[in-house]
Parts: structure tokens; C-alpha cells; sequence
């Protein structure tokens, strides 16, 4: 093994990524959504009329899973898609009624979760964590490029 398990930061950003997952299931669950679910419509609310991919990349999956998100949000009427007024080929997507409704009681729950984590932390705590969260994805994204 080229290094010990107790040394590889790694376990502990998956760890913490992991806990953050099952808290957000467990917060948007009771609004019938699933945490990709959630996050589509929370940039969507944001974003009116993003197209399928734009939203793949704000909400960190492939177009792939996007495409699955979309058509189970579409089937259950939580979102609209109607095609672009000049790019045909672009479908624009947009919260409906429902969708709001569905995302501000799923929301309501998730930012307990948003709030116990900034609350566990002070403003400047919060800025460092973010800046050593950034110089993470700077190394993997380097680490990556020497592979």
C-alpha cells in the first residue's frame, strides 16, 4: 500500500459527503423527491428556462442522469419543457406550480441540514473550509492530469 488509510483525506471528504447525502434524503423524502430531484428544481428555481445540460453541470451529474431526472420531474408535472423560441433542438425547463410547491416544502427541510452545518462553524472557519475544499479539487483535478 503506498499510504495508510489514517493519512488518505480522501475517506474523510467521502465520509462527510456521504452524511451530508443521507441527511438530505432523509429531509427532502417526506416533499416525494430524491436529492437530485431537489437539487434540479432548486437550480431550476434559480435558473428559469435552463436547458438539460446547463442544469447537468449546475447540479454536478451527467446529461445522462439529467435526462432521467428531468423525465421523472415532467411525469410527475413538477416541471415543464417546451422548446427554445430560436434553438429548436434546446428544450427550456421550467418549474410549474407544483414543482415550487414540492421544492419549498422539500427546502424547508434540507436547510436544517444547510443550518446545522453552518452553525457548527464561524464565518472565518466557513471561508477556510471552503478555500481548503477548492485547493482539494485543484489537486485531484492536477493529480488527474498526471495519471
Amino acid at each position: 500500500m503506498g499510504m495508510p488509510a489514517d493519512e488518505r483525506l480522501g475517506l474523510d471528504i467521502k465520509r462527510a459527503e456521504q452524511t451530508l447525502i443521507t441527511a438530505k434524503q432523509a429531509a427532502v423524502r417526506p416533499a416525494g423527491l430524491t436529492v437530485p430531484q431537489y437539487a434540479a428544481l432548486f437550480a431550476l428555481a434559480g435558473s428559469p428556462g435552463i436547458s438539460g445540460a446547463a442544469l447537468a453541470r449546475a447540479c454536478l451529474v451527467t446529461p445522462q442522469a439529467m435526462t432521467v431526472v428531468l423525465k421523472n420531474l415532467e411525469e410527475r408535472g413538477l416541471i415543464e419543457r417546451s422548446p427554445h423560441p430560436w434553438h429548436r433542438n434546446v428544450l427550456e425547463t421550467r418549474l410549474t406550480e407544483a414543482g415550487r410547491t414540492a421544492l419549498m416544502a422539500a427546502d424547508e427541510r434540507a436547510v436544517v441540514v444547510e443550518r446545522a452545518i453552518a452553525e457548527e462553524l464561524s464565518e472565518e472557519e466557513r471561508s477556510t473550509l471552503r478555500e481548503l475544499l477548492r485547493r482539494c479539487n485543484e489537486a485531484v483535478a492536477r493529480a488527474v492530469s498526471e495519471l
